[in-house]
């Protein structure tokens, strides 16, 4: 083969060989923050520990945001079986912000009524969708910086104080 035929060959090779790497996914990625929070009932109630993860996953060109919840009594012996909230919802949020340092947006969101599973049941450690609340997938900007971030709003049963809102840890931010 001449110089010249090697050439164009070679050219050929450099342009497929960029094809595939153009074509090639974008490597996934997964971030998490986490809180954890007390709550103290009236009566003889348990108190009990909340945490959160807000997860924010970057796969196949989209960015999903959802926030999971688990929790465990702190005092093992029970006294008060009866109802601890009148309301607990979850809000899971994907954020977005042009800039590293900048304002967080929300993009989609989604609340998630979990009163009754938080009720009837002291302690909750499995991940499963019941527990888990997933805001509306986007798709994937790697010029903006993502994150996943919640609100818990609860109302404890017969303490007379009305909603109480919880401003959870979203995140690590997503980029690139």
């Amino acid at each position: 083969m001449t110089r010249k035929a090697l050439v164009p060959a070679g050219l050929g090779a450099a342009a497929l060989a960029a094809t595939v790497l153009l074509a090639a996914p974008a490597l996934a990625a997964t971030t998490t923050g986490h809180s954890q929070f007390d709550v103290y009932f009236p009566g003889q109630k348990p108190a009990t520990s909340y945490y959160v993860d807000n997860i924010a996953t970057q796969k196949d060109g989209t960015i999903a945001g959802r926030s999971r919840l688990s929790w465990q009594i702190l005092d093992d012996q029970a006294i008060d079986l009866s109802k601890r909230f009148t309301s607990f919802k979850i809000t899971s949020r994907i954020e977005e912000r042009l800039t590293k340092d900048g304002t967080d947006n929300v993009y989609s969101s989604k609340t998630c009524d979990l009163t009754k599973l938080v009720n009837d049941n002291y302690t909750w450690f499995q991940d499963e969708p019941v527990n888990n609340c997933a805001a509306p997938s986007a798709l994937y900007d790697g010029e903006v910086f993502w994150s996943s971030d919640s609100t818990i709003v609860y109302d404890i049963e017969g303490d007379g104080k009305g909603a109480i809102t919880q401003e959870l840890q979203g995140s690590p931010l997503i980029h690139g």
